[in-house]
């Protein structure tokens, strides 16, 4: 492999971690890239030199693995994790991103994702015979949709082009403005306009962005993206259709999972499919669209001397089969087979039936479905197969019986949690605002016999078995401590309010000692400091009000006090 070499503003850099704050503002002009795009990687396979950067992931998740005879050009993508020594620091435009964003699509300040272009074609000028040679575009956003499309634009020309074609690009890119949720966005490259829709946190579930806009009468007219990240399920779903609702129990209660398939782009797609099957619900554990043996974490995923770890890992070489026997679930999927007029789908089997390298396809695990298989949506699955339905129209049918299905899971938690908040009559302006109520399983169970998912979801089965295994899950963890921050961030929202619209501060002064008055400004400054920085969810009538409380109570102190609370 060729070293590996950046395009745009971090051409200069060695690595994949972030430029320091000083040098982001040397790199000025390339901010607006950087909101998109870490960096941009060329990758080039070289049988001399192929020993030489063994140590670098990117470079051998930049290739198909040797059991993978991807001829032409692929597609797929690789999520790492960043070393602990060049952690990217967090800056104003993440968090800024990150409060509009739905939690699924924030930017992971841990992990960069890899959208992936790979070229392998003949070439007797090669000494290998083979041209091979990867572009890939690094971030933080995991909007494959979006990079895939751009990728789709810019690989073919650089490869006929070279580096002028990649320079050009990067400097387009800058002037695109930046993600913001809620924003439908043009996004000139190549002669192409790209227009995309950024998902907000308010947008519905069923959100489909608006057409083009009229009024802008754009040339060339844009190739809009229906979505920034979201993948066609039913054609990632086709060989396990049968098996949806186990594999959604797996991904929720985060169990460990191996998906072995022929090629880097089925295996990236399968678990990106599967970790999709969630949203709403942010996927709190790790996972690997594509993992390889030169992986730096690959003893800490195959030892067996402690559990799996909660991890979904996208594989293709058999040899994992063997390393990763002691996992519980190994899902193995073939090249697609249609099987009469539904494709031909796999089999579920007992762990004990796995092989090695001759291994065929498969669910392998002892699990048990605590919910009972809807049939009604694979008889309407297969209806449509039969009538030649888009398989657009089959993916929306497949998307919406997922997120029916999480919401009815998900609403009696809500509910449930809701009822912990304290009232709004209980919070007074000049007390400490009361707790949060501590979250009771058993309450909450107890809670399903008329408050459960039977009210929005026909399925039937064992849902307190599956609430019960929930509850030990990385997600229960994860979505119980986002409640409790905004549920707390709202609490400390609702008492500045109550301050705010108190309308007697001034006789609240007058039996109140010094240490109080000044305590009063130091707690009114932290939350306005909160809500400035969007962590409380504040009107901006209020923030005024707050501050001109703060002057009217400094305004009150003697004149040494207000010198050090209002210094020169």
């Amino acid at each position: 492999m060729d070293a590996l070499s950046g395009a745009g503003p971090r051409r200069a850099r060695c690595s994949l971690g972030a430029a320091s704050p000083e040098a982001r503002a040397a790199a000025a002009p390339w901010a607006r890239f950087s909101a998109w795009l870490e960096c941009v990687c060329v990758v080039t396979f070289d049988l001399e030199l192929g020993q030489a950067l063994e140590k670098s992931s990117i470079c051998y998740l930049s290739f198909p693995d040797s059991h993978s005879g991807c001829l032409g050009d692929t597609q797929f993508s690789f999520r790492i994790r960043q070393c602990s020594g060049q952690r990217s620091p967090w800056h104003a435009e993440d968090r800024r991103y990150n409060s509009g964003a739905p939690m699924s699509l924030q930017r992971e300040p841990a992990h960069y994702f890899g959208y992936v272009y790979f070229r392998q074609v003949k070439d007797s000028s090669v000494k290998r015979g083979y041209f091979q040679k990867s572009l890939v575009l690094v971030s933080r956003l995991p909007f494959v949709r979006l990079f895939q499309a751009l990728l789709s634009l810019i690989a073919p020309e650089y490869f006929d082009k070279l580096a002028p074609c990649l320079e050009a690009v990067c400097s387009e890119m800058d002037e695109w403005p930046a993600p913001v949720p809620g924003q439908t966005l043009n996004l000139p490259v190549m002669g192409v306009v790209l227009q995309v829709h950024i998902p907000s946190r308010v947008d519905k579930p069923e959100y489909s962005p608006p057409k083009p806009c009229s009024h802008e009468n754009l040339l060339p007219a844009p190739v809009i993206l229906t979505s920034v990240h979201e993948l066609d399920l039913f054609r990632c779903f086709q060989p396990v259709l049968t098996h949806v609702q186990t594999l959604w129990e797996l991904m929720l209660l985060g169990e460990p999972l191996v998906v072995l398939a022929p090629s880097p782009a089925m295996s990236s797609e399968m678990v990106l499919a599967l970790i999709s099957c969630l949203q709403p619900l942010k996927f709190c554990c790790d996972y690997r669209p594509y993992f390889t043996i030169h992986d730096s974490e690959f003893k800490e995923f195959t030892t067996r001397t402690q559990a799996p770890p909660n991890v979904v890992l996208g594989v293709t070489n058999p040899f994992f089969i063997k390393t990763l026997q002691h996992w519980p679930h190994i899902l193995r999927v073939g090249e697609p087979k249609m099987a009469g007029d539904l494709p031909k789908q796999v089999k579920l089997k007992k762990p004990s039936r796995l092989k090695t390298l001759d291994t065929k396809p498969g669910l392998y695990t002892a699990y048990s479905a605590h919910l009972h298989r809807d049939k009604a949506l694979l008889k309407r699955l297969l209806k449509g197969l039969q009538k030649k339905k888009p398989w657009d129209t089959q993916t929306a049918l497949l998307r919406r019986h997922l997120l029916e299905l999480t919401q009815s899971f998900i609403i009696p938690l809500e509910h449930y949690m809701a009822s912990l908040m304290p009232l709004q009559k209980n919070i007074t302006p000049w007390k400490t605002p009361p707790q949060i109520r501590p979250f009771r399983q058993d309450d909450f169970l107890r809670s399903l016999e008329h408050a459960g998912p039977q009210l929005t979801c026909i399925l039937k089965g064992d849902w307190l078995g599956l609430y019960r295994r929930f509850f030990k899950s990385p997600h229960f963890d994860g979505w119980y401590r986002q409640r409790h921050k905004e549920m707390a961030q709202k609490l400390e929202a609702l008492h500045l309010e109550a301050i705010c619209e108190a309308q007697n501060i001034e006789a609240w002064m007058k039996d109140k000692s010094e240490v109080e008055v000044v305590d009063l400004v130091l707690k009114l400054r932290e939350k306005l400091v909160q809500a400035q920085g969007h962590q409380l969810p504040v009107k901006e009538a209020t923030l005024q009000r707050a501050q001109l409380y703060i002057e009217t109570v400094i305004g009150s102190l003697p004149k040494d006090l207000q010198a050090v609370l209002c210094p020169p």
